[in-house]
C-alpha cells in the first residue's frame, strides 16, 4: 500500500505527461500522415493524367480522320472542330495538331492556331509517344505529344493532348474535405484513447509523477533489503509470490527466480489464503514465527503478504530454559517430600521410636539414591542424567509412573550433541505425557541405547496412540496437534532426525511407542525421516 505524501507533488503526473506527448505524436503522425495521403493523391491524380492524355493523344492520332484532314490544304477547317468537340467531352484543356515543324493546326485559342506549338517534340518526331510536364501558353500542364503516320509509315503530323496544373488541383481540391475528415476523426479517436489511458494510468500510478515513483521504488527497495523479517507478496490468487525479499530467501532457502507457493515448506503451503497471527512453523533447519495478512483495494483482494521471523535461536534457549526450569521444579518438588520425610522422622524419633525412623528415612534415599547411581553409570552424559532424573520427578506429580529400563546403556551422545540429546529426548517424554493424560495406571518407559552400530532412543507409553496419516501430519514440518498452534514437539524432533539422517517411526508393540535410530556409519540426510504405522502424537 501506498502511504500519505508528506509534501505537495512536484511535476506532473506520469499520466498526464504520458497524455501529453502520446497526443502530440499522434498529432504528429496523423498531420505527416494526411500530408503524405495528399501527396500520394496528387501523383496518382498526376499518373491517371497522363494515362489519359496519352490515350486521348494517341485516339486524335490513329483516327483516319485525322490522317485525311492533315493531308488537305486547310486542316485547322476540318481539325478544330472536332479536336475542341473531344476536348470539352473528355475534359481536357488543350489538343493541339501541329505539323511537323511545329506547325499548330488547332488549339484551345484559335488565336495561337498557325503559331509555332511550345514543348518538346523531337522524341515524337523520332516516333515514340511521351508524356511531359511542360509551362506553356496555358501554364504548367501534363501534356502527351505522338505522331501521325500515312500508310507507309511517315510522319505527317503530331498530336499534344494536356491538362494544366490548375485543373489537376482543382481535382485534388476536390478530395481534400474527405481527407481531412478521416484525419479529424482519426486525430479525435486518438485523443480519446489517450484520455482513456491517462485515466487508467492515473488509476495505476496513484497520481504520482515520476520523481515520487522513483522515490517511492528507491524507498522500498531499501526496506526490502534492510528489514530482518522475510518478507513475501503473493498476487491476488495466493499463488505467485511478486515479491521476495533476502531474508524470505535466507529462511526458506528458496533459489533465486520466480517464487510460487508450492516452492515454501509444507506447512506453509498449507496456510491458505486467509489471515495468521503468530503461527510457529518448524522447517528442516529453523523455527519461524509466520503472520499473513490479506490486502485489499476498493474492496477486492488484491494480495497476500506473509511474513517471516526467525525463532530458532529464541527456540533453543527457551526449550533448554524449560529444561532448567524443569529441573528446578523437580528440586521443589524433592525439597517439599524431603521437608515431609524430614518431619516426620523427627516425630517419631521424639516418640521414642528410633528404630522405626530409621528404616523410614533410609527407605525413600536407597529407592532415589539406587536410580541415579544406575543411571550415573549407565548414561555418561551428565545433562541427559539429569534430565531422566527430573522427567522421573515431573511424571510423579501428575500421577504417571516414569520407568528407565535396564537396558538402557549411554557411553556417548554421537552423532548428537548433549544439546541435541536433551531436546530430542525430552520432546519424546514430554509428548507421551501429554498422551497418557492423567489416566488410572498412566506409564511412560524410556529406553537410551548406543552400540557399535546404531543410537536407538525408544519411548513407550500407555497412551491411545494415533492413527498413521495423522502421526505422519504431526511429525510434518510445523503442523501441530495442539489447538494453539505451539505444539512443535515431533515436529522438532523431525528435523534433528532429518538432519542427522536418522529414522524416526512409530507403532504399537503392542503398546504406543516412538523410536528413533540413528545409524553411526550413514551420511546425513538432507530430507525428512520415514515415519512407521500406528504412531501417536
Amino acid at each position: 500500500m501506498i502511504g500519505r505524501r508528506t509534501e505537495p507533488r512536484r511535476g506532473r503526473t506520469v499520466a498526464g505527461q504520458v497524455f501529453v506527448v502520446q497526443l502530440l505524436v499522434l498529432a504528429v503522425v496523423i498531420g505527416v500522415a494526411t500530408a503524405l495521403v495528399v501527396l500520394q493523391t496528387r501523383r496518382a491524380q498526376d499518373d491517371a493524367t497522363r494515362d489519359r492524355v496519352t490515350d486521348i493523344a494517341v485516339a486524335v492520332a490513329q483516327s483516319p480522320a485525322t490522317l485525311a484532314a492533315v493531308r488537305t490544304p486547310d486542316p485547322t477547317v476540318l481539325l478544330q472542330p472536332v479536336t475542341e468537340a473531344i476536348r470539352k467531352q473528355t475534359e481536357v484543356d488543350f489538343i493541339v495538331v501541329m505539323a511537323p515543324d511545329r506547325t499548330r493546326y488547332t488549339h484551345t485559342d484559335p488565336e495561337r492556331i498557325g503559331k509555332p506549338f511550345s514543348g518538346t517534340i523531337d522524341r515524337a518526331l523520332a516516333g515514340e509517344t511521351f508524356t511531359e510536364t511542360f509551362a506553356g501558353t496555358l501554364g504548367p500542364s501534363i501534356r502527351a505529344v505522338t505522331p501521325v503516320r500515312d500508310a507507309d509509315g511517315r510522319i505527317v503530323a503530331l498530336v499534344s493532348a494536356g491538362v494544366t496544373r490548375t485543373h489537376i488541383g482543382a481535382q485534388v481540391r476536390e478530395q481534400l474535405p474527405m481527407i481531412l475528415i478521416v484525419a479529424a476523426a482519426g486525430l479525435l479517436l486518438a485523443t480519446v484513447s489517450a484520455l482513456l489511458l491517462r485515466r487508467r494510468l492515473l488509476r495505476q500510478t496513484v497520481g504520482l509523477a515520476p520523481g515520487e515513483l522513483r522515490a517511492l521504488y528507491d524507498h522500498h527497495d531499501a526496506v526490502l533489503h534492510s528489514i530482518h523479517e522475510g518478507l513475501l507478496v503473493f498476487d491476488s490468487s495466493g499463488e505467485r509470490a511478486e515479491v521476495v525479499n533476502d531474508e524470505a530467501r535466507r529462511l526458506l532457502e528458496l533459489p533465486p527466480g520466480a517464487v510460487a507457493r508450492t516452492d515454501l515448506p509444507i506447512s506453509l503451503q498449507r496456510l491458505g489464503s486467509g489471515v495468521v497471527r503468530d503461527e510457529m512453523h518448524v522447517t528442516a533447519d529453523r523455527v519461524l514465527v509466520v503472520n499473513q495478512d490479506v490486502v485489499e483495494q476498493n474492496g477486492r483482494r488484491a494480495g497476500t503478504v506473509l511474513t517471516l521471523r526467525d525463532h530458532t535461536e529464541l527456540r533453543d534457549v527457551m526449550g533448554e530454559l524449560n529444561s532448567v526450569r524443569g529441573f528446578a521444579d523437580a528440586l521443589r518438588a524433592q525439597a517439599h517430600e524431603a521437608a515431609n520425610r524430614l518431619h516426620a522422622v523427627v516425630t517419631m524419633v521424639e516418640l521414642g521410636r528410633a528404630k522405626e525412623a530409621v528404616v523410614f528415612a533410609t527407605a525413600e534415599l536407597e529407592l532415589s539414591q539406587a536410580l541415579i547411581d544406575r543411571l550415573a553409570a549407565a548414561v555418561a552424559e551428565p545433562a541427559v542424567v539429569a534430565l531422566l532424573l527430573g522427567k522421573v520427578e515431573q511424571a510423579a506429580e501428575y500421577g504417571v509412573e516414569l520407568t528407565v529400563t535396564g537396558d538402557t546403556l549411554l557411553d556417548s551422545t554421537e552423532p548428537l550433541t548433549a544439546h541435541e540429546m536433551v531436546t530430542l529426548l525430552g520432546n519424546l517424554v514430554d509428548n507421551a505425557l501429554d498422551a497418557v493424560g492423567r489416566d488410572e495406571d498412566a506409564w511412560v518407559e524410556v529406553t537410551v541405547r548406543r552400540d557399535e552400530t546404531e543410537l536407538y532412543v525408544r519411548v513407550a507409553d500407555s497412551g491411545p496412540g494415533m492413527s498413521e496419516e495423522l502421526f505422519s501430519r504431526a511429525t510434518e514440518r510445523g503442523y501441530s496437534t495442539k489447538t494453539d498452534h505451539h505444539g512443535l514437539g515431533l515436529a522438532l524432533v523431525r528435523r534433528l532426525v532429518a538432519r542427522h539422517g536418522g529414522e524416526l517411526r512409530a507403532g504399537r508393540e503392542p503398546e504406543s511407542a516412538v523410536i528413533v535410530r540413528f545409524s553411526l556409519h550413514a551420511p546425513p540426510a538432507n530430507e525428512s525421516a520415514s515415519v512407521g504405522e500406528g504412531g501417536r502424537r
